[in-house]
């Protein structure tokens, strides 16, 4: 079974792997019933700071909805994690776990800041906060007119 950190590190890595692309049909299944699997089957998963508001995740498949719906966006020359770090707090199932995706997407930099405040019970997460840069993360993908398209709407 996977402690806290472990489980927190494997969501944040299996994002960069789906993110990376070049995954085969099989690799790419494989990938979100792993990803998948680091959540219980009844979960709280919310993005607080999602610019057109929080959808809460409830379910492992709400959760393999939403990461197999992110696709890899074209053009990534690189997509990893760094900076990360894992807070450990006085309650055992709660972490916090701090860090960056980075890379390079159609020869641009990009840097999405993110913190996690996630409770995990028996190697599985039952409640997460998500906290990302949104605005960053669109700007790194493309999607900045379709964001400020869709606020202004």
């Amino acid at each position: 079974m996977r402690t806290p950190e472990e489980t927190v590190r494997a969501v944040a890595h299996g994002v960069c792997r789906l993110m990376r692309g070049g995954l085969t049909a099989e690799e790419q299944a494989a990938q979100l019933d792993e990803l998948a699997a680091c959540y219980a089957e009844r979960t709280d998963v919310r993005h607080p700071f999602s610019p057109l508001g929080d959808t809460p995740l409830l379910s492992r498949a709400a959760l393999r909805e939403h990461f197999a719906a992110g696709g890899p966006p074209s053009g990534v020359e690189r997509y990893e994690l760094v900076d990360d770090h894992v807070f450990a707090t006085a309650d055992p199932e709660v972490v916090i776990f701090e860090f960056r995706y980075t890379g390079v997407i159609d020869g641009r930099d990009f840097a999405v800041p993110c913190i996690f405040v996630a409770r995990v019970r028996d190697g599985e997460i039952v409640e997460s906060r998500d906290y990302v840069d949104h605005v960053a993360g669109a700007r790194a993908f493309g999607r900045l007119p379709g964001l400020a398209a869709a606020l202004a709407a």
